[in-house]
């Protein structure tokens, strides 16, 4: 048995199900990997996300020690995520999925010119 928070898991498999229980979490990690980002870039980022989800999800993932918040005193205040030690662990397996991504529209689907945001992220990670 694993346990986290006086949580119970039977598999490692659970915990990260459990961690990344939503769509948001992924979209947020997979765009602090090419740098820090302040609220309102975060947001343009991912712009199909609400701001109060937005909120959520980021305390949730710093809530888990996924991301790093630091508010520097500024006027106005300035506060910047990051990804961190273990949040850059997920750096490969987003990559994976990405690659999975793509055998898997090949098989199944199509492209467009609408997927350069998304090829254009993964060369800055690379």
């Amino acid at each position: 048995m694993y346990y986290i928070n006086d949580k119970e898991y039977n598999c490692t498999v659970n915990i990260t199900l459990d961690i990344f229980n939503d769509r948001w979490k992924m979209k947020i990690i997979w765009s602090l990997l090419s740098d820090d980002k302040r609220f309102k870039d975060l947001h343009a980022a991912i712009s199909e996300i609400s701001q109060k989800t937005l909120t959520v999800k980021l305390k949730e993932l710093e809530k888990k020690n996924i991301i790093h918040r630091e508010v520097f005193a500024e006027v106005p205040l300035k506060v910047v995520y990051s990804l961190s030690p273990i949040g850059k662990k997920l750096e490969p397996v987003l990559k994976e999925m990405y690659e999975w991504g793509i055998d898997y529209v090949q098989e199944h689907g199509s492209t467009s010119e609408n997927n350069i945001k998304c090829t254009q992220k993964i060369k800055e990670i690379s």
